[in-house]
């Protein structure tokens, strides 16, 4: 709620009018009546479906859950997976940008997209943008590990 997700997308409105070839993801927050719903998975070529919802504990069976939160696994790695690979497996010759907002415990239940994440950031010809939590109880493997790559910069938002 300090306004990731707003920065990357006006970064990406920038970049994007500037022509630099860009893709990737973002979550937006989902309101009925005022009170957050959920999460949806926005893509930059429009695609849009459900990343989590409030559910109660009685009557979800989900197995993957944040908080009041039923995650959508399925939703969300139909949406954001082709495009990764897509990013992972596109020619070297220009540099492109991926977005990623965000890499955090809600994602991080895809196995997939850990394995897609670490190959993107693996490739030579691609810049990522993503959002990272800042670490609250225990911290989430990947997100420390991109926290303490060598070649990541940290930006605290605020």
């Amino acid at each position: 709620g300090v306004g990731k997700t707003t920065l990357i997308q006006k970064v990406t409105q920038a970049l994007k009018s500037s022509g630099i070839p860009i893709d990737g993801f973002y979550t937006e927050e989902v309101r009925e009546g005022g009170r957050r719903t959920g999460f949806d998975v926005v893509t930059l070529s429009g695609n849009r479906g459900p990343l989590s919802r409030v559910s109660s504990n009685s009557t979800s069976r989900c197995e993957y859950r944040v908080g009041q939160y039923a995650v959508d696994l399925v939703s969300f790695e139909q949406l954001v997976l082709p495009m990764l690979r897509n990013v992972n497996h596109g020619g070297d010759t220009e540099k492109k940008i991926c977005v990623i907002d965000e890499i955090g415990k809600m994602e991080l239940f895809s196995q997939a997209f850990i394995q897609a994440v670490r190959q993107t950031l693996a490739g030579s010809g691609t810049v990522v943008l993503g959002t990272i939590p800042i670490p609250k109880g225990k911290p989430l493997d990947l997100v420390e590990e991109i926290r303490s790559r060598k070649d990541v910069k940290v930006f605290n938002v605020s």
